[in-house]
């Protein structure tokens, strides 16, 4: 029986950019699982001012307990005010999405600038 070794591509990094317009930009590579959700919610939790774009282009698939940790942002997000969005939704996870119900409560954009504009208050 061969050993299997954890593949790299599992682990799950964080990004974070400003926007010029003051948005805080979380741009994830890798699953959101189970797994790999801890650090986000750290990294998630520590920010508590900025309006919140969370980009997933590079997140080829989520399951529920990462679908709860994007949700768990957007209410942060609401119940202190600010702005949320998420950017770079694949057919993958629009689906998850669509199935869950979480579609009509999840505001998504195709172009960051959408997002942006939406998210920050003039």
């Amino acid at each position: 029986m061969d050993n299997v070794i954890p593949s790299r591509s599992e682990d799950l990094t964080i990004e974070m950019l400003d926007t010029p317009k003051g948005a805080r930009v979380m741009m994830l590579t890798g699953p959101l699982t189970l797994k790999t959700l801890f650090d986000f919610q750290q990294v998630s939790r520590k920010e508590s001012t900025h309006p919140i774009i969370v980009d997933i282009h590079g997140v080829p698939y989520m399951d529920s307990a990462g679908l709860g940790s994007i949700i768990s942002v957007f209410a942060s997000c609401q119940r202190t005010n600010r702005g949320f969005a998420i950017i770079g939704v694949s057919e993958r996870i629009r689906t998850l999405f669509e199935v869950t119900h979480c579609d009509g409560l999840l505001p998504c954009f195709e172009l960051l600038d959408a997002a942006e504009a939406a998210v920050v208050k003039a």
